[in-house]
């Protein structure tokens, strides 16, 4: 899918492309490809006589291919979240600098981009070049991740919530470290996106191709990604004494189960003992000679594994 914007009055306006038109006669300044074929890629190639990287070179992950200058202009690799639910994943986006005009190639519609398309198309006075357009998506991928991390705040609550207020029992015990689990694989790609972001928006800094006053945004963007990394480590430690809780209650609830066969086992040692003992085969039985043997024996076997209970009772082994 090919989408190409222009400025019109500080705002995008999409340019409606026909099939087989002439692309290289608009000026857009944002063009992007979404899942582009071959086709789209060697209409924009041949177009605007730039060179876009496959999606084989997307998945490369050396410093050295991720921000540079080469041909066609400055070329950057990104990551960005594709959703904030249990499925989701850090997709890579190339953007192409090329004069006034940015190229952004990623394989998957990103919600961030959906919105900034929306946001700037219906806001005027914010747009006045293609760096705009960057900085911003730029801007709404840390915005997206800080939402990101309230959604892991509030299952993390949740899950606080189970743990420390009341017993846990191993059912319960499963499901939250299933929320956990979730809540620790969230964490960890907005640590990485955020990361990536960091980078490319130091790089554009450094590369001096931003006005004085995209500056100051990315300069406001590092501070806002500084204080995301704050909250992730919080979260880390968070999601790390949760998971040491949860395990804790599981252990407590085993040892609780291997008590209760351990009284068993102590309890009935005596008696087992006693019986083993009367029931062996002696040439003359006291028990036929006595009328009151197997009553007698009955009843120590009774006494026997009262003694030991009542000594666990005392102790409070049995609570």
């Amino acid at each position: 899918m090919l989408y190409a914007f222009n400025l019109s009055n500080g705002r995008l306006s999409r340019l409606h492309i026909e099939e087989g038109s002439d692309l290289g006669a608009t000026q857009p300044v944002w063009i992007d490809l979404v899942a582009a074929t071959d086709e789209e890629r060697a209409r924009v190639e041949q177009a605007y006589n730039v060179q876009l990287p496959r999606p084989a070179h997307l998945q490369d992950i050396e410093a050295s291919a991720r921000f540079y200058e080469g041909e066609g202009g400055v070329h950057l690799r990104s990551d960005f979240l594709s959703g904030k639910e249990s499925h989701s994943r850090s997709v890579t986006v190339a953007f192409v600098l090329s004069g006034a005009m940015l190229i952004s190639i990623h394989e998957e519609d990103l919600p961030i981009f959906r919105l900034l398309r929306m946001h700037l198309h219906a806001q005027t006075g914010d747009v006045e070049d293609c760096l705009d357009v960057l900085v911003d998506l730029y801007g709404m991928d840390v915005e997206f991740s800080a939402d990101a991390l309230e959604k892991v705040y509030a299952d993390l609550g949740s899950v606080s919530q189970r743990v420390l207020n009341a017993p846990l029992r191993d059912r319960d015990a499963a499901k939250a470290l299933a929320i956990i689990a979730h809540a620790e694989h969230i964490n960890g790609r907005i640590r990485r996106n955020v990361m990536d972001t960091q980078r490319a928006v130091s790089f554009l800094i450094r590369s001096k191709l931003l006005r004085p006053e995209q500056v100051d945004e990315a300069r406001q963007i590092q501070q806002d990604i500084e204080s995301l990394h704050g909250h992730t480590s919080f979260l880390s430690d968070k999601i790390n004494f949760l998971m040491s809780s949860t395990t804790g209650f599981i252990n407590i609830n085993q040892n609780r189960i291997v008590r209760m066969f351990t009284v068993a086992s102590v309890a009935l040692l005596p008696p087992t003992l006693i019986a083993s003992i009367y029931g062996m085969n002696f040439q003359f039985m006291p028990e036929l000679a006595w009328k009151l043997g197997y009553p007698f024996a009955l009843g120590l076997m009774v006494v026997t594994v009262a003694g030991p209970l009542w000594f666990f009772l005392r102790k409070g082994w049995l609570k």
